[in-house]
């Protein structure tokens, strides 16, 4: 999807410059600079005393500002590398498993890491769709034990520090932009189960973060946020962040130095919440949020198509004024929120089970399957449904667990069936068929008396 967009969007940016370049033919001063293409892409916060989430996207090296490996002591190597299971909701190969790795803390400054991941989570969790969905995630952390304590670039450009993962502010000579060494990453990161999401704390009080919203080609994740641990708006750009790597959203902003941002001229974007068409346009194909238009959105005002979004200032359109792809300190908007439950259930199953599916049931067994409680402020639930060999048993719903003499009177045949239990997220948060498709997990047992 990612790489989609930004074909989509390069397409956009050539016919953009084609046209500036008609309008002012020969003048070098009226071409905008093509941004830089080699490095890794990064997505730039917004600054820390205004309210745009993002101020477009740069390229900068895969290498940290320190190069050589820190050295440790031995009592520092044994604690380097060390992985916990800070929040627990279920096997890892059915839940959405952030991993979180800390830089510039010491080893003494373990327990304040471990601390700042707790307060980072709580902040996520803050925000829905995360608030409803949370127990669908569970959360590592990976101790990355750091020579000195905090990191390069704070608090000015010349501030040197040995770290595990090499951050640093400034980069790309950018204040709040704080990149990291992508290799030590990972290699902290590979000690963590299966990892789907990557948030970075680096050990500072100063605004800062940046999006490496690209998949990990090795280990698999969805990109990679930075944050500081002590800031609380940065945390909100790590939110952002995963509306990029999990949502798959485009920025519902714009930036002046983005080439031809004053109009896109490009083709319709693959993106879910940009589009080259009016509202009415989008009611009439029943195209992308059309579901939604004219509803109430949390983050304000009503769901319609504004102009201005993925980096431009007219040509593409918003589902609403202001969401958290546009604004800190916004919630998602509807579509937004929808986006995000898609991603959730692109890693994320709910239903697991609990007693093996390898063996025949039998009279003194239980099958017992593991289905997370949702968490929102409505009280809704999934809707639970039993089934032998196909035919629904009304009685049982809702449960988690059945024993196999429950079913006695319909096994009497002494002959093996299949029982099996369905979770389906019914939520009304979610208007795209092909989206509510995959939210349904089924375990299946054999049984028999």
């Amino acid at each position: 999807m990612r790489s989609a967009r930004r074909g989509a969007m390069a397409a956009g940016v050539a016919v953009a410059l084609a046209a500036v370049l008609a309008a002012a033919p020969g003048s070098a001063a009226a071409d905008p600079p093509a941004p830089s293409t080699s490095g890794v892409e990064v997505e730039i916060p917004g600054p820390e005393q205004g309210t745009l989430a993002g101020s477009g996207h740069t390229y900068v090296p895969p290498e940290g500002r320190n190069q050589a490996a820190s050295r440790l002591t031995a009592t520092e190597a044994v604690a380097d590398g060390e992985v916990a299971k800070m929040v627990d909701n279920g096997p890892t190969a059915d839940r959405l498993d952030i991993v979180v790795v800390g830089d510039g803390y010491t080893v003494a400054e373990l327990p304040r890491f471990h601390a700042d991941a707790q307060q980072k989570w709580a902040e996520l969790t803050a925000v829905e769709p995360y608030t409803t969905y949370r127990n669908l995630f569970n959360v590592w952390t990976v101790d990355a034990v750091s020579n000195q304590s905090g990191v390069s670039g704070d608090p000015s450009p010349d501030t040197l520090r040995d770290t595990a993962l090499g951050s640093y502010f400034w980069c790309d000579d950018i204040e709040r932009l704080l990149c990291v060494d992508q290799d030590k990453v990972d290699g902290y990161v590979a000690k963590a189960p299966e990892a789907d999401l990557v948030l970075v704390l680096a050990n500072s009080t100063k605004y800062g973060g940046a999006g490496y919203n690209e998949p990990s080609e090795t280990l698999g994740y969805e990109g990679i946020s930075t944050a500081s641990a002590g800031n609380e708006k940065s945390g909100e750009v790590a939110i952002h962040e995963t509306g990029h790597s999990l949502g798959k959203l485009a920025d519902e902003y714009f930036y002046a130095d983005y080439p031809g941002y004053e109009r896109y001229l490009g083709p319709e974007p693959a993106d879910s919440n940009i589009t080259t068409f009016t509202a009415d346009e989008l009611a009439g194909r029943g195209a992308k949020w059309h579901r939604w238009l004219g509803e109430q959105s949390p983050d304000g005002g009503t769901v319609g198509a504004y102009e201005g979004g993925g980096y431009y200032v007219t040509g593409l359109r918003r589902p609403t004024e202001n969401s958290l792809m546009r604004s800190l300190g916004k919630p998602f908007n509807l579509p937004g929120v929808e986006a995000m439950i898609a991603g959730f259930y692109r890693e994320a199953r709910i239903a697991s089970p609990v007693t093996a599916t390898d063996r025949t049931l039998r009279g003194g067994d239980t099958a017992k399957a593991l289905v997370p409680r949702l968490t929102g402020a409505d009280g809704r639930q999934l809707t639970i449904r039993w089934y032998l060999d196909g035919r629904e048993m009304k009685s049982l719903a809702g449960r988690t667990d059945v024993r196999v003499s429950d079913l006695a009177l319909r096994l009497l045949d002494l002959r093996t069936h299949k029982l099996s239990l369905t979770a389906e997220d019914r939520t009304p948060s979610v208007r795209d068929r092909d989206i509510a498709r995959t939210m349904k997990s089924t375990v299946s047992w054999q049984v028999r008396l």
